[in-house]
């Protein structure tokens, strides 16, 4: 084979090389990712190599880097490698970027922001980088990549559409990767059929006799790399072609030839290697230093040169690379134990300057407990998350609880690294962990701390009322030991059990008195929501009053708005809701605090479509869907989904609603996610109502308020009132829930949630006999409803068809007109079109709603206009929306043409003229 000829055209690669090409070409119409796929040796590198030959051809920059198994606890090890080329452009970066792109690499002593905001730093430096020339992005051994570089490559993957940027990860078949969960397309290298693997055995040993060359088809079985490589360990071993035992799996048979191949280099050469197989680094320099370390003598790179010689690595100035993963795997495996503890120590005596790295090589050194190395080991934790690679502090962590002599210090050590695990969602480690400091005998307090960590995977799902009165209890045992905090957080999950699923009165005011016996400020964000989530309705007044005052007075910043904004959902005050997610929500972005953002961005949705505030619910609700399933968080992803059932709904998007309110209800039902099954039947009763489907809308609807029922829940029942008497009047069904309306009547003496008392308004003047009715719905329209235009224009709708039925038909028109005006101002559709109808009947014609912004643009394009019309530059949307500022830059070039505009300016007037 000559040396110009591609490997993959040998390997029967072709169509994969075409698909690879082409879809690299594709970057001129923006970029993308891709997974290749398949098991060892397959030829995933080879045909990686091919592909960037081609796009070297087309005068793409070509950015690399590659897993190492022995690098994983290194964070941002891979990434690093990666952005190595470009990093002096890192100083055009905005300066939080900057600054997270250098705390990252250890470049300053900052503490490491959320890693989203690493990732948003990465994905605009490449942007940057693409901006002069395309760029690819090859990844090698994705699966052995740090996690927090994987975390970023996942990120950045999923942001390329308008990007000028291709990125090609090869994954081992059977290993699992960050990049797996980003939605990439995939592309499977299969085994080579006969006639290829003939050609490439043939291309490379075409003088083997026939029966070794047989057996040599055989053992391969269209594996590329064992067809290369098996016949010179077969030479190696004899003359006659002899073979290493069969019937092993292939993967051993590769290591096993690679161990033969080092049979014969001289003794320095194999130490050489086997420590540049422990080195978590490529440094030349320190594999020479620590193999002089073992060997007590001078080393060149000569020494090396058998080793390139036997094909086993490549050696340049940047380093040492082995030419296959397999390679170091098989010097790592053939070596002793004892000769793997020798060569960690000696790398660790070299690293003495880089303390993290040489940390690890001393604990790896040392096959017995060792006090001094396990506190290092905790060091090395903390700063490793400082550096936001909570995962690798996890390992180091975890680690130094193995080496541990003192056992109340490994349990100590043990319980810190399960609540590190519950902070990452990796429940699997986290129960691992917390099994085996249990027989540790730990403290009541440490056993307190691992209850919360079990509970922190639970989210109340199940078994609310005796795990509510267990965590209760065990908050009060912890709060009368002085510790508070702790106490603080047992109650936060009793109250989520509360919220999550049905818990009995006893349960709930048993949370509720221990939180309100802890000596804490009655103005505590935490107290408040314990109290909202536990009690909405029995705390309902206290709740409300302390938050208007706090909304009058605010105090504690962006995480009290946190708290209180999830409280004001809670009991009602949605107005409320509104006004403290708008504090909490910049600070999130501005954080890259993406988990976070998804749940504040659910809560506000979830309140902002309650409200038909639709600019603020449509882009909520999609970031919210987009950004929970990012983050690896299940329920607050059906939750998400099932409030944009319902704003689909308000729009009249019937297939819509049915489409996520039947995959939210799939993921809730089998563990009974009570609120998500109720945000269901509530976007089902409206979806319903909207069609004027009323007795599918009553069967709905009803649905929440029976306690038999899954959807049944406390609180957010509550706000489904109005929607209920609306059904049940235009089904025939008014006396029907008399009950119900009876007992919520009831609640409203306690609580004075807004939205529960401006329902109830409502239900009192369409439930009333028509001779009694006026009052009611004068009623209604008198109260303050200047924060609630949906709920005001819904009696207006309601009065005008109540006094069109009165045969008053000139009275009904205007508050039918001002109910058709305030619905087409906020895009609720279908009842715009009701109150249409309603006017036709009266006599009175209306002009056809005309087209809005919200309809013909997208959630993220309807949110990038409205940052454009506010004077926000790309690059500090894209900051916003965790986007490069080329990617908001292609979605105004096609949200213009569909607004009919040609700049921001008339941009902002296309937006205030399709609001009202």
């Amino acid at each position: 084979m000559s040396a110009g000829q591609p490997v993959t055209a040998l390997f029967g690669r072709g169509p994969e090389q075409r698909r690879l090409g082409d879809f690299v070409e594709s970057v001129r119409n923006g970029g993308g990712a891709m997974l290749v796929r398949g098991e060892a040796g397959i030829g995933k590198s080879a045909l990686l190599r091919d592909t960037a030959g081609i796009a070297a051809a087309r005068g793409m920059r070509i950015l690399r880097t590659a897993g190492v198994e022995s690098e994983t606890h290194m964070p941002f090890a891979g990434l690093h490698q990666l952005l190595l080329p470009v990093r002096a452009e890192i100083g055009e970066l905005p300066a939080p970027q900057r600054d997270a792109l250098g705390a990252a690499f250890g470049l300053t002593d900052a503490r490491v922001p959320d890693r989203f905001l690493i990732a948003l730093a990465a994905l605009n430096l490449l942007g940057e980088a693409a901006a002069r020339s395309p760029v690819l992005l090859l990844v090698e051994d994705a699966h052995w990549l740090d996690r927090a570089s994987a975390d970023v490559l996942a990120f950045v993957a999923r942001r390329l559409d308008f990007e000028p940027i291709v990125l090609l990860a090869a994954i081992r078949d059977g290993f699992h990767s960050p990049l797996d969960e980003a939605g990439l397309q995939e592309l499977f290298l299969d085994r080579l059929d006969d006639t290829a693997a003939t050609a490439l055995l043939d291309a490379y040993s075409p003088a083997l006799a026939p029966a070794v060359r047989t057996r040599l088809l055989s053992e391969a079985a269209g594996n590329p790399l064992a067809l290369v490589e098996l016949p010179i360990a077969a030479d190696k071993q004899s003359g006659r072609g002899a073979l290493p035992p069969g019937w092993l799996p292939l993967t051993t048979r590769l290591e096993q030839t690679f161990t033969a191949r080092m049979s014969g280099l001289p003794s320095i050469t194999r130490t050489m290697l086997l420590v540049a197989a422990l080195n978590d680094g490529a440094a030349l320099s320190e594999t020479l230093d620590a193999t002089a370390v073992i060997t007590g003598g001078p080393v060149t790179l000569a020494d090396l040169a058998p080793a390139a010689s036997a094909r086993l690595v490549d050696v340049h100035e940047a380093g040492l690379r082995f030419r296959h993963p397999l390679m170091r795997s098989a010097i790592y495996q053939g070596a002793s134990i004892s000769q793997r503890h020798v060569g960690h120590s000696a790398l660790a005596q070299v690293l003495a300057g880089q303390p993290d790295r040489r940390v690890w090589h001393r604990a790896t050194s040392t096959p017995r407990p060792d006090e001094v190395i396990a506190s290092e080991l905790e060091a090395a934790a903390e700063r490793a998350r400082r550096r936001g690679d909570r995962l690798s502090g996890l390992a180091a962590l975890e680690h130094a609880a193995r080496l541990s002599e003192v056992p109340a210090h490994r349990c100590e050590r043990l319980v810190r690294a399960a609540e590190h695990a519950a902070e990452l969602g990796r429940r699997d480690i986290a129960v691992r962990l917390l099994g085996e400091a249990e027989p540790m005998k730990p403290s009541a307090q440490q056993r307190a701390r691992m209850v919360w960590t079990r509970e922190s995977f639970e989210d109340g799902i199940r078994d609310g009322s005796a795990a509510a009165r267990s965590l209760a209890d065990l908050a009060e045992t912890m709060a009368a030991e002085g510790n508070t905090d702790l106490a603080l957080k047992l109650l936060s999950s009793a109250s989520l059990r509360c919220f999550w699923a049905h818990t009995d009165d006893q349960s709930r005011q048993r949370v509720v008195t221990v939180a309100e016996s802890l000596p804490i400020d009655d103005l505590d964000g935490r107290l408040l929501t314990i109290l909202a989530f536990a009690a909405p309705i029995e705390r309902g007044k206290v709740v409300i009053d302390r938050l208007r005052y706090l909304a009058a007075h605010p105090t504690g910043g962006w995480q009290a708005a946190r708290l209180l904004g999830s409280s004001a959902l809670m009991v009602g005050a949605l107005d409320l809701s509104e006004e403290f997610r708008a504090v909490s929500v910049p600070a999130l972005r501005a954080q890259g605090r993406l988990s976070g953002l998804a749940r504040d961005l659910g809560a506000q949705a979830w309140s902002a479509v309650r409200l038909a505030d639709l600019s603020v619910a449509i882009p909520a609700a999609e970031e919210a869907v987009r950004l929970a399933q990012e983050t690896s968080q299940p329920l607050m992803h059906a939750l998400a989904q099932a409030s944009g059932a319902m704003l689909a709904a308000l729009r009249g998007e019937q297939d819509r609603v049915e489409s996520l309110a039947a995959s939210a209800e799939q993921m809730a039902l089998p563990i009974g996610a009570v609120p998500v099954l109720a945000t269901v039947q509530l976007a089902r009763g409206l979806a319903a109502l909207g069609q004027g489907r009323y007795a599918d809308a009553y069967d709905h609807l009803r649905r929440m308020h029976d306690p038999a029922d899954p959807a049944f829940h406390l609180a957010l029942r509550c706000f489904s009132v109005a929607e209920l008497a609306d059904a049940a009047v235009h089904s025939g069904q008014g006396r029907a829930i008399d009950g119900i309306v009876a007992e919520l009547e009831t609640v409203a003496l306690t609580t004075p949630s807004p939205a529960l008392h401006a329902d109830l308004r409502y239900a009192r003047a369409v439930l009333a006999d028509d001779a009694m009715a006026e009052p009611y719905f004068e009623a209604a329209l008198g109260a303050d409803l200047r924060r609630w235009p949906f709920v005001r224009a819904r009696v207006q709708l309601a009065y005008g068809e109540w006094l069109r039925r009165r045969r008053r038909t000139a009275e009904s028109r205007a508050p039918l007109r001002a109910a058709r005006e305030t619905f087409d101002a906020l895009g609720v559709i279908p009842w715009g079109d009701r109150a249409r109808k309603e006017l036709r009947a009266s006599g009175e014609s209306s002009r056809s709603r005309s087209s809005e912004a919200r309809d013909v643009l997208t959630a993220q394009e309807l949110q990038i206009a409205q940052m454009a019309a506010d004077g926000l530059t790309n690059r500090e949307i894209g900051e916003i929306l965790y986007l490069s500022h080329r990617t908001v830059s292609s979605h105004l070039y096609r949200i213009f043409p569909k607004l009919e505009v040609t700049s921001r300016s008339a941009l902002s007037t296309a937006l205030r003229a399709s609001a009202g």
